[in-house]
């Protein structure tokens, strides 16, 4: 039995530039702990080690506290090997960030950066495919099926890049191919690159990053356990969770007349998690005036329960009867205002981006007034 963790996309470096200042140093800090943490699910599940499919850093020139750090920690975590994949975001062109990591490489710390057989066992080959460059152009797996191994050897396929459109990347012009594993003879593919888990077939995997960055793959930071008991046996894989921060898309629908407010809290989760969780409320449905500006007190309000809370208005329609215009001004150049603003933001003939910008400033201005009359 051959058992190791999958995983990759760890992004060390990541800056987290549209978040808030305060959190950006938590969520940095969370990507370097992911190293303690794959370590933890290999010990606990008698792995041997960890193999990343690529991107172990966010950019081609990591700090080198970074680069060190990184490596320290894996040191520290032996006699469990650590195996590095050049992955798009550091790839091979980053010659001063893969000659340093070369001259600091631990003892128990593996770079697959050449596409040639490694062997980490002696009945274990792994056959790499490092990236080149970030887009490379080409299929950098096909090497693997003439590529020679020992006689009854499991044959391990390692590579970073896209399947069909798995990229996270839409431009990506370099396609591995999806049955690559049955043309080269590989027991497993494990394949970095898109950060949710992807099951390509029985013996094709994407692990998914083991901490989210984003709100895109709305899943849990997870990596894989892989046991292969011998030579075309089929990999049993097996889930395991290893992420701080959980990144949420819960959707809020609505209807005119909810309380839109009681709606949200009851959607939102309670307790100590809610320092660990980034959500983005998706709403959508019609809501009125006042249950609108409700809603945005309901989320200034909670905001600082949680790591982040923010609001994505931009599918939520505005029910605006006379009597909410009324609670603005019954006359005179104020009501205008409001129903100019109230037309325009149904205006089927205007762009989307217009019609937002209206129904917000229509929103704005019934809370002013709201705040003013109270």
């Amino acid at each position: 039995m051959f058992r190791f963790i999958h995983s990759s996309d760890l992004h060390i470096g990541k800056r987290f530039g549209n978040m808030p200042e305060d959190l950006r140093g938590r969520l940095r800090e969370a990507r370097h702990g992911i190293i303690a943490r794959l370590a933890g699910q290999a010990r606990d599940h008698d792995a041997t080690g960890i193999v990343l499919a690529g991107d172990t850093f966010d950019s081609e020139t990591p700090t080198p506290a970074m680069r060190r750090q990184a490596l320290a920690e894996m040191a520290d975590h032996a006699p469990l090997r650590w195996v590095l994949l050049p992955g798009n975001h550091d790839s091979l062109q980053a010659v001063e960030l893969w000659n340093a990591v070369h001259a600091e490489l631990p003892d128990n710390v593996m770079l697959a950066d050449a596409p040639a057989p490694m062997m980490l066992a002696p009945d274990v080959a792994l056959l790499p495919a490092p990236c080149t460059a970030r887009r490379p152009g080409r299929d950098l797996t096909e090497w693997m099926d003439g590529a020679a191994t020992p006689e009854g050897a499991i044959r391990l396929g390692l590579a970073h890049g896209a399947i069909q459109d798995f990229s996270e990347d839409a431009a990506a012009s370099d396609v591995i191919a999806p049955d690559r594993a049955a043309r080269a003879g590989l027991d497993y593919l494990a394949l970095g690159d898109w950060h949710g888990h992807v099951a390509v077939n029985a013996r094709t995997h994407y692990s998914g990053t083991p901490e989210p960055d984003r709100f895109k793959h709305d899943a849990p930071g997870e990596a894989l356990l892989v046991s292969i008991a011998g030579r075309a046996a089929a990999p049993a894989i097996t889930r395991v969770e290893t992420g701080s921060f959980v990144w949420r898309t819960p959707s809020l629908q609505l209807l005119s007349g909810h309380d839109a407010a009681a709606s949200l809290s009851a959607l939102l989760p309670t307790g100590a998690v809610r320092r660990q969780a980034l959500i983005r409320i998706m709403a959508s449905g019609r809501v009125r005036l006042a249950g609108r500006t409700a809603l945005a007190a309901a989320i200034a309000n909670m905001a600082p329960d949680f790591a982040y809370l923010e609001l994505d208005e931009s599918a939520l329609a505005i029910d605006c009867e006379s009597e909410d215009l009324d609670l603005i001004d019954r006359a005179g150049a104020l009501r205008e205002a409001a129903q100019a603003l109230l037309d325009e933001s149904t205006d089927e003939t205007r762009s989307g981006t217009d019609r937002a910008v209206s129904r917000a400033a229509l929103v704005r201005l019934f809370s002013y007034c709201e705040a003013i009359g109270a």
